[in-house]
């Protein structure tokens, strides 16, 4: 079964884009690529059942089970080793990805405490978007009763465009609460 927010994309949002920025065809305009969801841990990586609860978590609200980081190099000052445990991240592509993005936009973001939003800087040159989340237990797939520490993760959409004010064009159509420019 197709998910929602992909037959929409599909169907509305690129036709809407192609006309917008008056591309010859829909192929040409701004489509996402993937999701890259990163939980960095530092020196609890190293803790086997601290590990295992976020390997846990993260497979919860991906679907999908996460990838287990490694440091690619000691430095004293973070008390860090070559090859110990950095921390987990998920890749996640087609429908997984349309399905993990519309739960993130309609359900876990609006139940972060004090939302206004977020911040259109968090694009780099290339139309990418990065945002971290303070606590991971806005998904409601993780019980806040089971998690031992609230943890950040970092979620980044690799977004195939040309220019950046087509990436953000293409997440306004997504639904992404952006803070826009008169708010505060």
């Amino acid at each position: 079964m197709i998910p929602r927010l992909k037959n929409l994309f599909h169907k509305e949002i690129q036709p809407a884009l192609k006309t917008k920025f008056g591309y010859k065809n829909v192929y040409m305009g701004p489509k996402l690529q993937k999701i890259i969801l990163n939980m960095g841990l530092g020196i609890e990586g190293s803790d086997s059942k601290i590990l295992k609860s976020c390997e846990e978590d993260l497979a919860k609200i991906t679907g999908q089970k996460p990838v287990t980081t490694k440091f690619k190099k000691s430095v004293a000052n973070f008390k860090t080793r070559k090859g110990a445990n950095a921390g987990l991240k998920v890749t996640l592509r087609k429908n997984k990805m349309y399905e993990f993005l519309d739960r993130l936009v309609n359900i876990a973001l609006p139940r972060i405490k004090d939302f206004r939003g977020l911040s259109a800087k968090g694009f780099d040159k290339f139309g990418n978007y990065t945002f971290g989340i303070k606590e991971h237990i806005i998904f409601p797939e993780v019980s806040f009763d089971r998690a031992d520490k609230v943890r950040g993760l970092d979620i980044t959409l690799v977004i195939s465009s040309k220019e950046i004010d087509h990436s953000y064009a293409l997440l306004e159509k997504l639904n992404f609460p952006f803070i826009k420019k008169g708010d505060n």
